[in-house]
């Protein structure tokens, strides 16, 4: 009833002075709580990802912010196709874009996009985007004479410490202090 009200006004404005139509409903849903007292339901602002370049130590921050994101406004998705293209759309820069572009090229040519279900999706990102072996570039990365605090932050360099001893298990208090330079 309310689209054909709205149609005909754009058909014609004028009748907008004239009209008797009621006023389009709040986008946000009411709630009741008691049969006298209405509450707008708020949901909390959800900030997009950053673009996505491929860098592995956001990898897994991309991904995991996406499926987060998915997973808190999933009516800002009408199927599981718009998913990913929303996940496609911060790919910026180097092998991200030429992964999605191969990704629409496949479309084309056989008329089904490659990657049918978020889960796919993740499968797909991980085989191509994250280490192949986390624990070796990981040691390779500690045991490495250039690896030092520097110029970072203590609590910069305390994350990326803690990080790179998380991914190769090391639990001996003694290898970590030597380690820690």
């Amino acid at each position: 009833m309310q689209l054909q009200q709205l149609t005909q006004l754009v058909a014609n404005p004028s009748l907008l002075a004239i009209s008797n139509i009621p006023p389009l409903p709040v986008s946000s849903p009411l709630v009741s709580l008691s049969p006298t007292l209405l509450v707008r339901q708020t949901h909390p602002k959800l900030s997009c990802p950053l673009d996505f370049n491929r860098e592995h130590y956001n990898s897994h921050v991309f991904l995991n912010f996406c499926s987060l994101y998915i997973c808190l406004a999933p009516e800002q998705f009408h199927n599981k196709q718009e998913r990913i293209l929303w996940a496609l759309m911060f790919f910026k820069g180097g092998r991200t874009t030429k992964w999605s572009k191969n990704m629409f090229r496949q479309e084309a040519d056989t008329g089904v996009f490659p990657i049918q279900t978020w889960g796919d999706f993740k499968q797909q990102f991980r085989l191509y985007f994250f280490l192949v072996n986390v624990e070796v570039d990981a040691i390779n990365t500690l045991e490495g004479t250039s690896y030092h605090q520097g110029n970072r932050m203590v609590d910069n360099y305390l994350d990326s410490f803690q990080a790179l001893v998380s991914d190769i298990g090391y639990t001996n208090l003694w290898t970590l202090v030597v380690k820690f330079r």
